[in-house]
């Protein structure tokens, strides 16, 4: 097997591990990385089901609902559980071409991942900075109805400091971005902090959230390009068999 993206021909025999997941270009079947882990799916069958099963299913149906709302904008990647009826689905007309679908739709994951993972970064190098901020203003509320000054440094040059007495004030100004400074009163800006530590830490939960459900993606379209491959390499194995058949 071709490592480090070589390209390389599959004999007709040759299949892959039902349990590793294989990242295929199509045409040239060009192996760009190949994982091994373990995935498990439970295959439905016709059969009667008590009441109280058909009440989880149920609850299982509502929990993909919500699934689907709160991860919008996600498409979700279905398993293919019957390849051969996959295969039967316009669009679907060669491997070749139900792979380049999946890749497709790979690529849009990785795009998302990297969009989504960018701005995880800067809610997290964000939230560290408000927390800094509230907690030097709570330090200047304790101050403000004393008249003691107090003792601060700031930086005058690139890793120099300078020792300064700031007298009590009920007044900051904070930077809103973009060049812009505003005065607030000390409450005021405590509120519009704790405001916006509040929104950028419920943030920061539903970018993991949605990167989670985006690995979950990655493997679910994993697993059906292996599927897809190994349907076509079997396909092969039988019109070879028959061939050789014939003649006989």
């Amino acid at each position: 097997m071709a490592t480090g993206g070589q390209q390389c021909l599959q004999s007709p025999l040759e299949t892959v591990d039902a349990h590793t997941y294989v990242h295929l270009r199509t045409h040239t079947y060009t192996y760009v990385h190949v994982r091994t882990r373990t995935y498990s799916y439970v295959r439905k069958e016709g059969r009667k089901e008590p009441l109280s099963k058909m009440a989880t299913t149920i609850d299982n149906s509502n929990a993909v609902q919500a699934t689907k709302k709160k991860h919008l904008g996600i498409p979700e990647a279905v398993f293919v559980e019957d390849v051969d009826s996959f295969m039967k689905q316009p669009g679907n007309e060669t491997a070749d071409s139900a792979l380049r679908k999946l890749d497709e739709q790979y690529q849009k994951y990785k795009y998302m991942e990297l969009n989504l993972s960018q701005k995880k970064l800067r809610l997290k190098s964000q939230i560290p900075q408000i927390t800094q901020t509230l907690e030097i203003l709570r330090h200047m509320q304790k101050k403000k109805e004393t008249t003691e000054p107090m003792e601060t440094h700031y930086l005058l040059a690139d890793n120099v400091y300078c020792k300064a007495l700031v007298p009590p004030t009920d007044k900051v100004c904070l930077w809103l971005g973009a060049n812009v400074m505003l005065e607030y009163d000390i409450d005021e800006a405590q509120a519009l902090l704790e405001k916006n530590l509040s929104t950028a830490s419920r943030n920061l939960e539903t970018l993991e959230d949605d990167l989670d459900f985006l690995r979950d993606q990655f493997t679910t379209t994993e697993v059906n390009m292996a599927r897809v491959y190994n349907w076509d390499v079997k396909r092969r194995s039988r019109e070879n068999l028959l061939k050789s058949a014939d003649k006989s």
